[in-house]
């Protein structure tokens, strides 16, 4: 059974919550720039304090963050439904569940993520010890998307605790249920000094980030991430970004038709088509194409009926802006294939499939957050390589193929943030890999011992004895030829047999 949900008893010491309201339930209200000068005195103090340092207070917060998992599954359920009217499987499936990996898989490793790394040591250090010591950075700035308001504020999250950090969330403003939902339960479950949450527009936050956190970690669009960039760079703040784009799927006239559309009939159209790993666009081989749309007709139709708008697996568009961009788009371009209803009081636009679409039109030059899906054809995989290589960097790159030396071509001669072969997003996901972009689809990556990293300063010690100063003291002025001599010398033995040497 849930606990009951209160303030924190430093938010009731001050009066406020971090997000004020009037009464538990009312919408969050904007966090003002003096209130988060306050919650990053507050952390840094902490931080300062070594509170965040030991391995048992980092796994009671990994802990803390599966346990709100586990006994509010339901009032997540419930605020995803209102912001987004995401499906109960969908939030429980690609929210709550990846979250708990991360968090549980965090807390198995730590121990070992702690530890000093020993590395290769010289001729002059052969009796020394060399290290690596992942040390937290400080007070770090995570802000999370619409697109996957838990996941993309937890996962992180869980990154910057098990290494260490304290950390201020700002969730996005655009789903507001999900967001007040965050702002009760954080504070509630995790320590009170070390982590917060803030509600602040894009608008807004350039402002927040020139407070000076220790790193910046970003989820959303280029236009935003961007603006996160240049925010950051004045107080020279190191940023991760994970930025959206258009994700190509290259679909060979060698597959297995039925198992491909369904993949990606998924990953395009989970959560309305509202993600940033989706595929964008289909470059399918001519060979294919018309069985390739009859297929897709035929997949949604079994996903979601005949009519979608009524399918309680098929969610709405965050709010009215995404969706008249997103309309605006579809009635732009191409020629739809299927679906193509739209209806502005619901939100809704139906599973879309477009064909004739040309390179120029809109929906090959803007980022898709709806259920919209373009199909173009190639000739051959040159053809679909160079397609995808005069675009700018992708996040994903997604092929079908049964043919291994097809894949191997998509993987090895295009460039992404991350590749899949035969179905989608499971690549973005999965804790064992990292996840990032590449030129304009970001920077740095996450997951898992590479989120840890993320959130770590890497510093090398090498801890010395006063003993051999017979050695070292060829280095110390009058310099001499002779000392040159035998610092040369002993550097080429070194080479020969490591590779390398610093005779100091």
């Amino acid at each position: 059974m849930s606990r009951k949900v209160k303030a924190c008893s430093a938010c009731q010491r001050n009066g406020r919550l971090t997000c004020r309201r009037t009464r538990l339930g009312d919408p969050c209200l904007k966090t003002y720039p003096l209130e988060s000068v306050d919650l990053l005195k507050r952390a840094r103090v902490a931080f300062q304090a070594g509170r965040t340092v030991k391995e048992n207070f980092r796994l009671a917060q990994l802990e803390a963050v599966v346990q709100m998992l586990e006994e509010h599954e339901c009032d997540f359920v419930d605020a995803l439904g209102r912001d987004l009217r995401k499906p109960r499987f969908e939030t429980v499936v690609s929210e709550l569940i990846l979250v708990k990996n991360e968090a549980v898989y965090a807390i198995n490793n730590l121990k070992k993520w702690m530890q000093p790394q020993k590395v290769e040591r010289n001729l002059s250090t052969t009796l020394d010890d060399c290290l690596v010591i992942s040390e937290p950075l400080g007070v770090v700035l995570i802000i999370g998307t619409w697109c996957s308001p838990v996941q993309m504020c937890l996962v992180p999250l869980v990154g910057a605790i098990a290494a260490g950090n304290c950390a201020i969330i700002s969730p996005s403003e655009c789903t507001v249920h999900t967001t007040e939902l965050l702002h009760r339960l954080i504070p509630f479950y995790l320590d009170n000094e070390c982590f917060h949450v803030i509600l602040a527009g894009m608008s807004d936050l350039p402002e927040v980030i020139e407070l000076k956190f220790d790193h910046v970690f970003f989820t959303g669009n280029k236009e935003d991430g961007s603006k996160i960039a240049l925010a950051a760079a004045r107080t020279l703040t190191p940023v991760t970004l994970i930025l959206g784009g258009k994700n190509p799927c290259y679909v060979d006239q060698h597959c297995d038709i039925s198992t491909t559309v369904q993949r990606i009939a998924w990953a395009r159209f989970h959560n309305a088509g509202q993600s940033l790993v989706a595929p964008d666009y289909i470059l399918c081989h001519t060979d294919v194409k018309a069985r390739l749309v009859q297929a897709l007709k035929c997949c949604l139709m079994e996903f979601y009926g005949s009519n979608p708008q009524e399918s309680r697996s098929f969610g709405r568009i965050v709010n009215l802006e995404i969706f008249n961009r997103t309309r605006d788009i579809l009635w732009r371009s191409g020629k739809v294939a299927v679906g193509g209803h739209v209806i502005e009081a619901e939100k809704y636009i139906a599973p879309t499939v477009l064909t004739d679409v040309a390179e120029s039109d809109l929906v090959m030059q803007k980022e898709i957050f709806g259920p919209v899906l373009p199909i173009l054809t190639v000739n051959n995989v040159d053809e679909a390589i160079g397609f995808i290589n005069k675009q700018e960097k992708p996040l994903c790159v997604y092929a079908y193929s049964t043919n291994g030396k097809v894949i191997s071509r998509l993987m090895s001669e295009t460039c992404s943030g991350s590749f899949c072969s035969n179905d989608c997003i499971l690549q973005s996901v999965m804790v064992a890999l990292p996840f990032g972009g590449v030129g304009a689809s970001g920077m740095g990556s996450f997951h898992g011992r590479y989120s840890f990293d993320t959130f770590s300063h890497k510093k090398s010690c090498l801890l010395r004895s006063a003993r051999f100063e017979c050695v070292t003291y060829l280095r110390y002025p009058p310099f001499e030829d002779r000392n040159l001599s035998l610092m040369t010398w002993a550097s080429s033995l070194s080479q020969k047999s490591q590779g390398w040497c610093q005779i100091m």
